[in-house]
């Protein structure tokens, strides 16, 4: 059973092409301070970072940034970073993902870039390697994540995930579910899945 009290969101520093993923990024920011879960995640104030803080602090939610100091011109605003009640500045990227791990219980990515799959992918391995036991999730908007999803499919199928039952991140279509979903999962349902799947089919 895992406690969640915060939850890390990975996703992109830019909006995309489709309003849907800032419109997923600020719904799951306001589901997680609603839900009275803190909002780990990299400190951007544009993109999808800025619409998931935006909904959060919008929702009264508690948000921490962790953010490279030499990030901090580049996909942040003043203006933007003084709305969060914690900012954490680290010296590297390698500093920023060791303190977002440390600090959340459950792990989202979002749509996003190189760095959104970087992490998640990171956090997987962890997982893999029997580091942590903390709930995975693809938010799958619009299918963004199917490639991702199916190259892990092969590389399972060829026999290149050997613990496979150590990194079952969870696969959640409908942004309102995911906070549902992570709170089951953290609560130890026997069957983690099924119990996911019938909070997901409810909304």
């Amino acid at each position: 059973m895992n406690t969640i009290r915060s939850v890390c969101v990975y996703c992109g520093s830019s909006p995309g092409r489709s309003e849907v993923y800032l419109k997923a990024g600020r719904t799951l920011g306001r589901s997680l301070a609603q839900a009275g879960l803190r909002l780990i995640y990299g400190g951007g104030t544009k993109g999808i970072m800025g619409a998931v803080a935006d909904g959060a602090l919008r929702a009264g939610g508690k948000v921490t940034g962790i953010i490279p100091r030499f990030l901090l011109n580049r996909e942040a605003t003043e203006a933007g970073l003084d709305r969060l009640d914690e900012l954490i500045v680290t010296e590297n990227m390698h500093e920023r993902k060791h303190r977002m791990f440390e600090q959340s219980d459950a792990f989202v990515a979002l749509p996003g870039g190189i760095g959104t799959v970087e992490e998640i992918v990171e956090i997987m391995t962890w997982a893999q390697l029997g580091h942590h036991r903390k709930p995975i999730v693809f938010a799958n908007i619009e299918g963004f994540w199917a490639p991702m999803l199916a190259l892990m499919d092969h590389m399972r199928a060829e026999g290149f995930i050997h613990t496979g039952h150590l990194v079952q991140p969870l696969v959640i279509d409908k942004v309102e579910a995911i906070v549902p979903g992570i709170l089951v999962e953290g609560a130890g349902v026997d069957a983690p899945t099924d119990g996911v799947q019938a909070v997901i089919d409810k909304m």
